[in-house]
């Protein structure tokens, strides 16, 4: 399992080398030590929101497409399928491209819209036994 700091690392140095970029001069922009963007760049240091944040400025690279990159190589190193996101309703259908065959009758399963985050203990054993838990939205 690829840790999250490790690849976080990975692409930071991998975005500064591609602009033949020194740690010196990153971390000058980013006000952050030498040595500390160095344990970030190798996943030895876990940088918080602000510093990750700095250092993707000095970089002129979006956190979010950072952080989209990261999730997709995670995925990719972990084996894991990695699926398209589901076209929106307004998205246009493209007729000349075959519908998938499934057999009559069926429907793919559907994923769920909501996931249970920090849900207490008592809902996640009602969960598995199969009855109802609310949420609130």
């Amino acid at each position: 399992m690829t840790l999250l700091r490790t690849q976080l690392g990975n692409t930071l140095r991998g975005h500064r080398l591609r602009q033949r970029r020194t740690l010196r001069d990153v971390s000058g922009a980013a006000r952050v030590s030498l040595g500390y963007l160095s344990e970030v760049e190798r996943g030895q240091k876990e940088a918080s929101s602000e510093l990750l944040a700095s250092i993707c400025d000095a970089l002129d690279v979006e956190l979010a497409d950072l952080l989209a990159e990261i999730s997709l190589e995670l995925r990719v190193a972990g084996g894991g399928a990695v699926r398209p996101l589901a076209p929106s309703e307004d998205a246009p259908v493209d007729e000349t491209r075959p519908a998938a065959e499934e057999p009559a009758g069926t429907q793919p399963a559907a994923e769920p819209a909501l996931a249970l985050v920090g849900a207490g203990q008592p809902a996640r054993s009602a969960l598995r036994r199969g009855e109802a838990v609310s949420l609130a939205a």
